[in-house]
């Protein structure tokens, strides 16, 4: 299949020129009757189909009535509670462009997000609004704090807002080709790149993984542990489950194993997504349960390459098969995946039919079975392009194909195995890491020279990132500096993103051009 054949695939799925994603997704389960059925259920509240429609359209007319135009951004930095849904489908059913936004991240990161989308307006979950805070005061665009759950003083509510619009709000006038939607990823130098989505492509998603692959189902019961901010949580935890009348459960918090295991055994969901570093601590966990004391039918690990040894220690403890695939920000969700009951541990699987895979060499041509190339995927949910940002979105999005950043192999039976990165990205716990962020937060130390950071597979055989750092004169390594400088990094990036191990080393290696080689000390870890 070409390319082309993507498209053909496509095209059978029936997606009008006027078209709102919003308000197909709510509208298919009114028309089939599911009113009372519930859609999603968080810590402490729930909403049925019925409830959620309302629910959406006076978020849709709350906006409207602030003055939020069609095809401005509103930023989301919400938590996983029925609030994500209501706001992110009413900006969509309004004409809006939400930006949803990583929880995760600094204010330095947020001041940017905002800058760079010129978001007009802002919703923000009260847990993170003190996080968040001190990107506010220098936003030019800005004219809008909505907070979700308790609103400081001088701050408009979500609730209120909600409570004050009317029930019902006409969709805006959107095609399946407008701007629905973006989602900010992370490259390997540089700043975020704004991914802009279409309208269609999340009903796509649902069409060509969710329903044949995946095998989703009105009675499902689903939990993403990958929050509802990532392309993979937002597909696994509301597009996928509203294309079906399907109920999701959401959480709010962290998910740790005891977390995690609680909502298996409480909401007792029937598919579950999760990442493989998630997968390797509940199977090290005293707590997770046995075989026949769940209800899952289906398991998912994406974010980064599922190890065979967890693949196989999860069905043998549960007996339940992992499907591990692939997908990315760009592509919105999985395009590569492993197939209930002809799965392959230790590799992505094949091709999701709708989608063309093609590995390459340095030159762009071709590689033969059994080598390795870079990934480049072709199909109808590839972004519009980064917003603002033409010089990267040509390196990424090449006509119908998009590199994927990943080296991969195939073998003779048409199944992919992962290869590592292209370039010196990490991924940790399913999300990027760039080693020059890492390495910025080391040398920002007074004691540290020069650092450079290289991704270390722990003894799950999952990657975390290692620092070999180079000292000022007159200072010494040593464990206590070691920890030190951890904490160090902790405070000033995300917390997933500190340096596992620190090595001391008197010198790095590098190019005639002062460039580090980052290979040399994959090669020495190795050795």
């Amino acid at each position: 299949m070409t390319a082309d054949g993507s498209a053909a695939v496509a095209a059978r799925i029936a997606i009008p020129r006027d078209f709102n994603a919003a308000s197909d997704l709510i509208d298919r389960n009114l028309a089939a009757g599911r009113d009372d059925k519930l859609a999603f259920v968080d810590d402490r509240t729930s909403l049925t189909y019925a409830q959620l429609a309302e629910r959406v359209d006076r978020a849709a007319g709350a906006l409207r009535r602030l003055g939020v135009q069609p095809e401005q951004r509103i930023v989301l930095c919400m938590l996983d509670t029925v609030d994500f849904p209501v706001a992110f489908l009413g900006a969509i059913k309004a004409g809006i462009v939400p930006v949803p936004v990583n929880t995760l991240l600094t204010a330095g990161d947020y001041e940017f997000m905002l800058r760079d989308s010129r978001a007009k307006a802002l919703i923000v979950a009260d847990a993170l609004y003190e996080k968040i805070a001190p990107a506010l005061a220098t936003q030019p665009a800005l004219e809008h704090v909505i907070v979700a759950g308790a609103a400081p003083a001088g701050r408009l509510s979500f609730a209120t807002l909600q409570a004050d619009a009317p029930a019902k709000t006409r969709a805006a006038a959107t095609t399946c080709d407008d701007i629905c939607f973006w989602l900010y990823s992370s490259g390997s130098t540089g700043a975020p790149k704004g991914a802009m989505h279409l309208h269609s492509h999340l009903t796509l998603t649902a069409e060509l993984y969710a329903k044949p692959v995946l095998g989703i189902r009105e009675s499902d019961v689903v939990y993403s542990a990958a929050k509802l901010f990532f392309a993979y949580g937002l597909g696994n935890a509301l597009t996928f489950p509203m294309a079906v009348g399907a109920t999701s459960v959401l959480l709010a918090e962290r998910p740790t194993p005891v977390s995690v295991v609680r909502m298996l055994r409480e909401k007792k969901p029937t598919i579950f997504y999760g990442v493989p570093t998630l997968y390797a601590a509940l199977l090290a966990s005293a707590d997770l349960p046995k075989r026949g004391e769940l209800a899952l039918r289906r398991c998912v690990s994406a974010g980064e390459a599922l190890p065979e040894d967890i693949g196989k220690r999860w069905t043998e403890r549960l007996g339940v098969e992992i499907l591990d695939g692939i997908g990315s920000t760009e592509m919105l969700h999985i395009f590569l995946s492993n197939r209930p009951g002809e799965v392959r541990y230790g590799t992505t699987g094949v091709p999701v039919p709708g989608y063309d895979i093609r590995l390459v060499d340095d030159e762009g041509k071709p590689v033969k079975d059994g080598e390795i190339g870079e990934l480049q995927v072709a199909g109808p949910t590839s972004a519009a392009g980064y917003w603002n940002n033409r010089g990267k979105s040509r390196e990424t999005f090449l006509g119908a194909w998009t590199r994927s950043g990943d080296k991969y192999m195939r073998d003779a039976q048409g199944y992919y195995t992962y290869g590592g990165r292209t370039d010196d990205m990490l991924k940790v716990s399913g999300m990027y890491v760039s080693p020059f962020e890492v390495e910025a937060a080391l040398m920002s130390h007074a004691e540290v020279l020069e650092a450079a950071v290289i991704g270390r597979a722990d003894e799950q055989q999952l990657i975390k990132p290692k620092a070999y750092v180079v000292l000022k004169p007159g200072y010494n390594g040593s464990p206590a500096l070691a920890e030190t400088l951890q904490a160090h990094v902790k405070a000033r990036l995300a917390p997933y993103k500190y340096p596992r191990w620190i090595e001391f080393v008197g010198d790095l290696p590098k190019t005639a051009t002062g460039k580090i080689q980052r290979f040399k000390l994959r090669e020495r870890d190795r050795n």
